[in-house]
Protein backbone atom coordinates (compact mmCIF):
# COMPACT_ATOMS: atom_id res chain seq x y z
CA UNK A 1 0.00 0.00 0.00
CA UNK A 2 1.41 3.37 -1.07
CA UNK A 3 2.58 5.22 1.43
CA UNK A 4 -0.31 8.49 0.19
CA UNK A 5 -3.07 5.97 0.83
CA UNK A 6 -2.21 5.05 4.39
CA UNK A 7 -1.73 8.63 5.29
CA UNK A 8 -5.66 9.19 3.81
CA UNK A 9 -6.57 6.47 6.19
CA UNK A 10 -5.01 7.54 9.55
CA UNK A 11 -6.73 10.47 9.02
CA UNK A 12 -10.12 9.21 8.08
CA UNK A 13 -9.52 7.25 11.70
CA UNK A 14 -8.77 9.95 13.54
CA UNK A 15 -12.33 11.01 13.54
CA UNK A 16 -14.09 8.15 13.29
CA UNK A 17 -15.57 4.95 15.87
CA UNK A 18 -12.71 3.53 13.74
CA UNK A 19 -11.99 -0.11 12.93
CA UNK A 20 -10.04 -0.81 16.47
CA UNK A 21 -14.03 0.07 17.77
CA UNK A 22 -16.05 -1.63 15.08
CA UNK A 23 -14.08 -5.00 14.00
CA UNK A 24 -13.01 -5.55 10.62
CA UNK A 25 -16.02 -3.38 8.98
CA UNK A 26 -14.59 -0.79 5.69
CA UNK A 27 -16.41 2.75 5.07
CA UNK A 28 -15.84 3.57 8.30
CA UNK A 29 -16.43 7.58 6.78
CA UNK A 30 -20.14 6.36 7.25
CA UNK A 31 -20.11 7.38 11.16
CA UNK A 32 -19.49 10.63 10.77
CA UNK A 33 -22.39 12.76 11.77
CA UNK A 34 -24.29 14.11 9.20
CA UNK A 35 -24.98 18.01 9.95
CA UNK A 36 -24.05 20.48 12.27
CA UNK A 37 -27.37 19.49 14.38
CA UNK A 38 -26.19 15.70 14.53
CA UNK A 39 -22.76 16.77 15.10
CA UNK A 40 -23.65 18.78 18.15
CA UNK A 41 -25.50 15.80 19.79
CA UNK A 42 -22.67 13.85 19.82
CA UNK A 43 -22.36 12.39 16.42
CA UNK A 44 -24.85 9.81 16.97
CA UNK A 45 -28.59 10.55 17.59
CA UNK A 46 -31.90 8.61 16.60
CA UNK A 47 -34.58 9.77 19.04
CA UNK A 48 -34.30 13.82 18.82
CA UNK A 49 -37.25 15.63 16.50
CA UNK A 50 -36.41 18.29 14.93
CA UNK A 51 -36.99 20.29 11.42
CA UNK A 52 -33.54 19.87 10.67
CA UNK A 53 -34.08 17.24 7.22
CA UNK A 54 -30.71 15.95 8.19
CA UNK A 55 -31.53 13.84 11.19
CA UNK A 56 -33.15 11.63 8.43
CA UNK A 57 -29.78 10.16 7.90
CA UNK A 58 -29.44 9.24 11.13
CA UNK A 59 -32.96 7.94 11.40
CA UNK A 60 -35.08 7.78 8.28
CA UNK A 61 -38.13 7.77 11.37
CA UNK A 62 -37.15 11.08 12.27
CA UNK A 63 -38.24 12.53 8.28
CA UNK A 64 -41.28 14.57 8.74
CA UNK A 65 -43.64 16.51 7.15
CA UNK A 66 -43.15 19.71 8.69
CA UNK A 67 -39.58 19.30 6.53
CA UNK A 68 -41.73 19.47 3.33
CA UNK A 69 -39.94 21.45 0.65
CA UNK A 70 -36.55 22.03 3.03
CA UNK A 71 -33.04 22.27 1.54
CA UNK A 72 -30.62 21.72 4.28
CA UNK A 73 -26.70 22.25 3.44
CA UNK A 74 -23.59 21.45 5.78
CA UNK A 75 -19.91 22.44 5.66
CA UNK A 76 -17.40 21.01 7.82
CA UNK A 77 -13.37 20.70 8.08
CA UNK A 78 -10.83 19.70 9.96
CA UNK A 79 -7.08 20.41 9.16
CA UNK A 80 -6.46 21.40 5.62
CA UNK A 81 -7.45 19.98 2.77
CA UNK A 82 -10.25 17.75 4.29
CA UNK A 83 -13.45 18.64 4.00
CA UNK A 84 -17.27 17.23 4.30
CA UNK A 85 -20.18 18.44 2.43
CA UNK A 86 -23.82 17.22 3.56
CA UNK A 87 -26.86 18.22 0.61
CA UNK A 88 -30.14 17.33 2.18
CA UNK A 89 -33.80 17.92 0.87
CA UNK A 90 -37.70 16.47 1.05
CA UNK A 91 -40.91 16.97 0.60
CA UNK A 92 -44.58 15.54 1.82
CA UNK A 93 -46.40 13.02 -1.10
CA UNK A 94 -49.81 13.83 0.12
CA UNK A 95 -51.40 11.32 -2.07
CA UNK A 96 -49.34 8.65 -0.59
CA UNK A 97 -49.23 10.28 2.93
CA UNK A 98 -45.40 9.68 3.08
CA UNK A 99 -42.42 11.97 3.58
CA UNK A 100 -39.35 11.67 0.73
CA UNK A 101 -35.89 12.58 1.26
CA UNK A 102 -32.96 12.34 -0.32
CA UNK A 103 -29.01 13.63 0.87
CA UNK A 104 -25.59 13.54 -0.85
CA UNK A 105 -22.50 13.55 1.76
CA UNK A 106 -19.64 13.79 0.20
CA UNK A 107 -15.59 13.82 1.72
CA UNK A 108 -12.28 15.07 0.37
CA UNK A 109 -9.16 14.32 2.07
CA UNK A 110 -7.82 16.66 -1.06
CA UNK A 111 -4.67 15.63 -3.03
CA UNK A 112 -2.17 12.83 -1.88
CA UNK A 113 1.30 12.07 -3.57
CA UNK A 114 1.46 8.79 -5.09
CA UNK A 115 4.60 6.06 -4.59
CA UNK A 116 6.17 2.92 -6.03
CA UNK A 117 7.63 0.37 -3.65
CA UNK A 118 10.79 2.64 -3.67
CA UNK A 119 9.46 5.45 -2.18
CA UNK A 120 10.23 7.81 -5.59
CA UNK A 121 6.89 10.03 -6.39
CA UNK A 122 4.65 8.90 -9.41
CA UNK A 123 2.21 11.58 -8.98
CA UNK A 124 -0.41 11.99 -7.13
CA UNK A 125 -4.22 11.62 -6.86
CA UNK A 126 -7.25 13.20 -4.99
CA UNK A 127 -8.85 10.65 -2.21
CA UNK A 128 -12.81 10.58 -1.43
CA UNK A 129 -15.79 9.28 -0.77
CA UNK A 130 -19.57 9.36 -0.83
CA UNK A 131 -22.88 8.17 -0.23
CA UNK A 132 -26.21 9.16 -2.21
CA UNK A 133 -29.41 7.98 0.37
CA UNK A 134 -32.82 8.31 -0.63
CA UNK A 135 -35.51 7.71 2.27
CA UNK A 136 -38.91 7.84 3.19
CA UNK A 137 -40.83 7.86 6.46
CA UNK A 138 -44.34 7.09 7.31
CA UNK A 139 -46.91 7.69 10.52
CA UNK A 140 -48.80 4.78 12.31
CA UNK A 141 -51.42 5.55 14.57
CA UNK A 142 -50.60 8.63 16.47
CA UNK A 143 -47.54 8.58 17.90
CA UNK A 144 -45.50 5.83 15.78
CA UNK A 145 -42.93 6.56 13.04
CA UNK A 146 -41.59 4.23 11.19
CA UNK A 147 -38.95 4.91 8.07
CA UNK A 148 -36.40 3.31 5.62
CA UNK A 149 -33.45 4.22 3.74
CA UNK A 150 -31.69 3.41 0.74
CA UNK A 151 -27.91 4.64 0.12
CA UNK A 152 -25.36 3.89 -2.54
CA UNK A 153 -21.50 4.23 -1.21
CA UNK A 154 -18.27 4.69 -2.93
CA UNK A 155 -14.95 5.31 -2.13
CA UNK A 156 -11.96 6.47 -3.97
CA UNK A 157 -8.06 6.56 -3.36
CA UNK A 158 -6.57 6.30 -5.99
CA UNK A 159 -6.03 3.31 -7.57
CA UNK A 160 -8.09 1.57 -4.94
CA UNK A 161 -11.73 1.84 -5.38
CA UNK A 162 -14.74 0.44 -3.96
CA UNK A 163 -18.60 0.29 -3.88
CA UNK A 164 -21.60 -1.10 -2.09
CA UNK A 165 -25.47 -0.52 -1.65
CA UNK A 166 -26.78 -0.45 2.25
CA UNK A 167 -30.36 0.06 3.86
CA UNK A 168 -31.30 1.58 7.01
CA UNK A 169 -34.40 0.61 8.91
CA UNK A 170 -35.88 2.84 12.17
CA UNK A 171 -39.09 3.51 13.64
CA UNK A 172 -39.47 7.08 16.03
CA UNK A 173 -42.31 7.22 18.66
CA UNK A 174 -43.50 10.91 20.21
CA UNK A 175 -45.89 10.76 23.17
CA UNK A 176 -46.24 14.93 23.00
CA UNK A 177 -48.15 15.29 26.17
CA UNK A 178 -45.46 13.81 28.09
CA UNK A 179 -42.63 14.49 25.56
CA UNK A 180 -41.54 11.59 25.37
CA UNK A 181 -39.48 10.35 21.79
CA UNK A 182 -38.03 7.39 21.33
CA UNK A 183 -35.86 5.74 18.74
CA UNK A 184 -34.82 2.47 17.40
CA UNK A 185 -32.56 2.23 14.11
CA UNK A 186 -30.81 -0.49 12.38
CA UNK A 187 -28.18 1.24 9.95
CA UNK A 188 -25.78 0.28 6.83
CA UNK A 189 -27.04 -3.47 6.20
CA UNK A 190 -26.04 -4.37 3.29
CA UNK A 191 -23.20 -5.40 1.05
CA UNK A 192 -20.20 -4.57 -0.78
CA UNK A 193 -20.54 -4.31 -4.81
CA UNK A 194 -16.62 -3.95 -5.50
CA UNK A 195 -14.03 -4.49 -2.68
CA UNK A 196 -11.11 -2.09 -2.99
CA UNK A 197 -8.07 -4.74 -3.94
CA UNK A 198 -11.37 -6.47 -6.23
CA UNK A 199 -10.89 -9.76 -4.19
CA UNK A 200 -13.69 -10.96 -1.77
CA UNK A 201 -16.23 -8.53 0.12
CA UNK A 202 -15.70 -6.63 3.09
CA UNK A 203 -17.67 -6.30 5.68
CA UNK A 204 -19.66 -3.00 6.20
CA UNK A 205 -20.13 -1.07 9.44
CA UNK A 206 -23.15 -1.98 10.49
CA UNK A 207 -25.04 -0.28 13.92
CA UNK A 208 -27.90 -1.22 16.08
CA UNK A 209 -28.87 2.11 17.74
CA UNK A 210 -31.40 2.86 20.65
CA UNK A 211 -32.52 6.35 21.49
CA UNK A 212 -34.17 8.31 24.39
CA UNK A 213 -35.45 12.01 24.72
CA UNK A 214 -36.89 13.61 26.78
CA UNK A 215 -38.32 17.27 27.80
CA UNK A 216 -38.93 19.09 30.49
CA UNK A 217 -42.75 20.72 30.91
CA UNK A 218 -41.72 23.65 33.26
CA UNK A 219 -38.04 24.19 31.70
CA UNK A 220 -36.72 24.99 28.26
CA UNK A 221 -34.44 21.84 28.67
CA UNK A 222 -34.03 18.29 26.24
CA UNK A 223 -31.96 15.29 27.71
CA UNK A 224 -30.79 12.58 25.23
CA UNK A 225 -29.24 9.40 25.87
CA UNK A 226 -28.12 7.12 22.99
CA UNK A 227 -26.82 3.59 22.63
CA UNK A 228 -24.65 2.65 19.70
CA UNK A 229 -23.33 -1.00 18.47
CA UNK A 230 -25.67 -2.84 21.16
CA UNK A 231 -24.51 -6.03 18.82
CA UNK A 232 -21.18 -6.15 19.74
CA UNK A 233 -20.43 -5.95 23.79
CA UNK A 234 -17.00 -4.60 23.79
CA UNK A 235 -16.33 -1.23 21.83
CA UNK A 236 -12.64 -0.29 22.47
CA UNK A 237 -10.09 -2.30 25.01
CA UNK A 238 -6.94 -0.10 24.92
CA UNK A 239 -6.58 1.76 28.12
CA UNK A 240 -10.20 0.73 29.31
CA UNK A 241 -10.45 1.08 33.08
CA UNK A 242 -12.91 -2.31 32.96
CA UNK A 243 -16.42 -3.30 32.88
CA UNK A 244 -17.78 0.30 33.61
CA UNK A 245 -15.81 2.28 31.15
CA UNK A 246 -16.92 -0.31 28.51
CA UNK A 247 -20.31 0.26 29.05
CA UNK A 248 -20.15 3.86 29.14
CA UNK A 249 -18.32 3.87 25.77
CA UNK A 250 -21.95 2.38 24.04
CA UNK A 251 -23.75 5.70 25.25
CA UNK A 252 -23.43 8.97 23.85
CA UNK A 253 -25.02 12.18 26.67
CA UNK A 254 -26.57 15.06 25.27
CA UNK A 255 -29.11 17.92 26.13
CA UNK A 256 -30.85 21.22 24.33
CA UNK A 257 -31.51 23.97 25.81
CA UNK A 258 -34.35 26.30 24.18
CA UNK A 259 -34.56 30.16 24.56
CA UNK A 260 -38.07 31.01 22.96
CA UNK A 261 -37.75 28.56 20.38
CA UNK A 262 -35.60 30.63 18.27
CA UNK A 263 -31.90 30.12 19.92
CA UNK A 264 -31.18 26.03 20.30
CA UNK A 265 -27.71 25.31 22.54
CA UNK A 266 -26.76 22.25 22.81
CA UNK A 267 -23.92 19.73 24.48
CA UNK A 268 -23.67 15.76 24.12
CA UNK A 269 -20.63 13.89 25.68
CA UNK A 270 -19.11 10.56 23.51
CA UNK A 271 -17.27 8.33 25.74
CA UNK A 272 -16.06 6.14 23.44
CA UNK A 273 -14.82 8.93 21.11
CA UNK A 274 -12.78 9.98 23.86
CA UNK A 275 -11.16 6.92 24.88
CA UNK A 276 -10.40 6.16 21.08
CA UNK A 277 -9.01 9.81 20.74
CA UNK A 278 -7.31 10.46 23.96
CA UNK A 279 -3.10 10.50 24.13
CA UNK A 280 -1.48 9.04 27.45
CA UNK A 281 0.13 11.15 30.10
CA UNK A 282 -1.40 14.25 28.23
CA UNK A 283 -4.23 16.44 28.78
CA UNK A 284 -7.58 15.74 26.70
CA UNK A 285 -9.72 18.53 27.64
CA UNK A 286 -12.54 18.53 25.82
CA UNK A 287 -12.02 15.66 23.75
CA UNK A 288 -15.40 13.57 23.28
CA UNK A 289 -17.27 17.00 24.03
CA UNK A 290 -19.07 18.33 21.76
CA UNK A 291 -21.13 21.27 21.65
CA UNK A 292 -23.61 24.00 18.95
CA UNK A 293 -25.94 26.88 18.34
CA UNK A 294 -28.82 27.25 16.17
CA UNK A 295 -30.65 30.40 14.87
CA UNK A 296 -34.07 29.12 14.47
CA UNK A 297 -36.29 31.13 12.19
CA UNK A 298 -39.51 30.60 9.87
CA UNK A 299 -37.96 30.32 6.68
CA UNK A 300 -34.42 30.17 7.16
CA UNK A 301 -31.98 28.27 10.24
CA UNK A 302 -28.20 28.56 10.95
CA UNK A 303 -26.38 26.32 12.55
CA UNK A 304 -22.94 25.99 14.09
CA UNK A 305 -21.57 23.01 15.82
CA UNK A 306 -17.80 21.77 17.15
CA UNK A 307 -17.12 18.40 17.88
CA UNK A 308 -13.25 18.62 19.79
CA UNK A 309 -10.68 15.99 18.61
CA UNK A 310 -7.70 16.99 20.87
CA UNK A 311 -6.73 19.96 22.92
CA UNK A 312 -5.48 20.91 19.44
CA UNK A 313 -8.04 19.76 17.23
CA UNK A 314 -12.00 20.37 16.10
CA UNK A 315 -14.66 19.32 13.99
CA UNK A 316 -16.66 22.32 12.72
CA UNK A 317 -19.45 22.00 10.96
CA UNK A 318 -21.66 24.83 9.56
CA UNK A 319 -25.38 24.59 8.34
CA UNK A 320 -27.91 26.70 6.77
CA UNK A 321 -31.35 25.15 5.95
CA UNK A 322 -34.15 26.57 4.04
CA UNK A 323 -37.73 26.31 3.65
CA UNK A 324 -39.64 26.89 0.78
CA UNK A 325 -42.96 25.83 2.00
CA UNK A 326 -45.77 28.70 1.26
CA UNK A 327 -47.59 27.48 4.73
CA UNK A 328 -45.20 26.46 7.52
CA UNK A 329 -45.33 23.01 9.16
CA UNK A 330 -45.27 21.83 12.41
CA UNK A 331 -43.76 18.50 13.81
CA UNK A 332 -44.09 15.69 14.13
Amino acid sequence: MRPGLIITLLIISIYLQAQSAGGDAVYNFLRIPAGALNTALGGEQVSVISNEISTGLQNPALLRTGMHQQLSANFSSIGPGIRNLVLTGGFHQEKLATNIGGGIQYFSYGDLVSTDAGGNETGSFRARDFVATVYGSRQYASRWFYGAGIKYIGSNYGQYRSSAIAMDIGVNYFDSSRQLQFGLVMKNMGIQLRSYTGEGKDNLPFDLQLGFTRRLAKAPLQFSLTARELHRLILFKADSNGTVDQVFQHFIFATQFFIADKIELTAAYNHLRRQELRIANRSNGLTGFSMGIGVLLPRIAIRYARSNISNQQAWNVFCVALNFASNSRSLP
